[in-house]
């Protein structure tokens, strides 16, 4: 297969060629290989090269499932694959054990055909919403070498949007599939909370973090999440029963939506933001489209939510270290995680029991609050980010200055941690450009369980706006 044909489909498109005897598993791989020896050393996006595992994988005869014989990658954090050490962005793991087994989504994702063969790049423990881990280095964004790609999936958007897969795996505990889906071009689905079992790890940050995709097409996202939703006994959390596949969503009409739309920021209160333009955009589209939109003002106290998430991010790094820690018989060093990491596990264990259970009540009330205000509506409409994608090595996780960190940070993604602390499930879809060619993107939430209403939409927005034919033009 020629690179350029390898790249032009998407990744229900392979698997059909695959299904048809038009390609081989090997001759897919071995695209994607090449491609990612071509770019991979300009944006940084892949840091474990798993080919061999693949190869053996593909001989060993690959799953009749949906995807058989596509290549994919998995983020290196939040999942668990056989044999495989997940080294989370830091130094701090680099003699932690290989997993003994495949958590529940890596063995979903085998069933189905995938051939995983290698592991993306992601900041420390994924706390911050750019990838540029001190471990290894800054990923690059393909739209422009000199902005990031976002984080914490950043390795995993800047390898479909660099085009060595057309969709891989990513998480989200504050934005961190939405983030780089905004940053570089690409759909991005964050799950309403416990659609993908975490299974068998707890809860990431309490019930924040969600798993599933980043991808190009809205079709792709749809049956990945297909795929992957499998729930495992004991999950502390039951994903809504489905009235058919999410595959099946995509193209049915949405019918006449509810739309709130809201222009500013909702975790720092700005009535709009330098990227304001693409709400606006999005929102005339979405009444050309046949849907009633009307600007309202979401009265909720989500700073409060906001305190609250850092709360339980903060006192679930306190139990990620201290259980490393316990493993290896030694407390962990201040100069074995980066400076971020240790400020926020200063804080976690400053941190009482009152205030761990302060905090869920937060998160709780905000989702209730939320989910009686989304009885009027059918979707909320925001931009994704409040600025376009940042310039490697303006978040530094490194920085000594807490409070001009935290300003940077909230200033950048004052929208995503709602939908983590409500469990909505919330998408980024690439429908706005920068004057100099960087993309934007437009966050739509629905109600919890309500991913249906989401893909429906997504794959209107798609149709009447397609994205998928755009390529970055700087790295080849």
């Amino acid at each position: 297969m020629q690179q350029a044909e390898y790249e032009r489909y998407d990744a229900v498109g392979l698997a059909d060629l695959v299904t048809k005897g038009e390609v081989s598993p090997d001759e897919l791989l071995d695209a994607a290989l090449a491609r990612l020896e071509a770019v991979n050393p300009k944006i940084n996006a892949v840091i474990v090269n798993l080919a061999d595992e693949a190869r053996q994988a593909i001989v060993a005869g690959l799953p009749e499932g949906r995807f058989r014989g596509v290549p994919y990658l998995m983020k290196d954090i939040s999942t668990q694959m056989r044999g495989v050490r997940t080294q989370a962005g830091s130094a701090l793991l680099k003699d932690a054990p290989p997993a003994a087994a495949d958590s529940a989504l890596v063995a979903a994702y085998r069933a189905s055909g995938l051939v995983l063969f290698g592991k993306t790049n992601t900041p420390e423990f994924g706390l911050q919403p750019i990838t540029a881990p001190v471990l290894y280095g800054p990923t690059r964004n393909p739209w422009n070498l000199d902005h990031t790609p976002g984080g914490s999936s950043g390795g995993a958007a800047a390898a479909v949007a660099g085009g060595i897969v057309p969709a891989a795996q990513a998480s989200d505990g504050g934005g961190s599939i939405r983030i780089p889906a905004s940053c570089s071009g690409l759909f991005g689905m964050k799950p309403s909370r416990g659609r993908v079992s975490m299974a068998p790890a707890g809860e990431g940050w309490g019930g924040l973090s969600a798993l599933h995709a980043l991808t190009r097409s809205v079709r792709d996202s749809a049956a990945l999440l297909d795929v992957g939703c499998v729930p495992q006994p004991g999950d502390p959390s039951l994903g809504a029963r489905l009235e058919r596949p999410f595959a099946e969503e995509v193209g049915r009409d949405p019918g006449r939506l509810r739309i709130a739309f809201h222009r500013g920021t909702l975790m720092t209160g700005l009535s709009q933001t330098e990227v304001s333009f693409a709400v606006d955009e999005a929102a005339q589209l979405c009444r050309e489209l046949g849907h009633e939109v009307e600007e309202a003002p979401l009265p909720f106290d989500f700073a409060m939510g906001s305190m609250a998430g850092d709360v339980l991010v903060s006192t679930s790094i306190v139990a990620f270290i201290e259980g490393e820690a316990e493993r290896r018989g030694r407390p962990v060093r201040e100069d074995e995680v980066e400076r971020l990491s240790w400020r926020l596990y200063q804080n976690g264990k400053s941190l009482s029991a009152y205030d761990y259970g302060r905090a869920l009540a937060v998160i709780h009330r905000l989702g209730r609050d939320l989910g009686a205000f989304m009885q009027r509506y059918d979707v909320i409409l925001t931009s994704t980010l409040g600025t376009p994608p940042l310039k490697v090595g303006e978040l530094d996780s490194m920085a000594t200055d807490a409070m001009d960190y935290y300003r940077q940070f909230l200033a950048f993604m004052p929208n995503t941690q709602a939908f983590n602390h409500t469990g909505q499930p919330a998408m980024s879809v690439p429908l706005a450009w920068t004057p100099d060619g960087l993309p934007v993107g437009v966050q739509f939430a629905a109600r919890t369980g309500d991913e249906a209403t989401l893909f429906r939409l997504a794959g209107q927005l798609e149709a009447a706006r397609p994205w998928a034919h755009r390529r970055p033009a700087g790295l080849d």
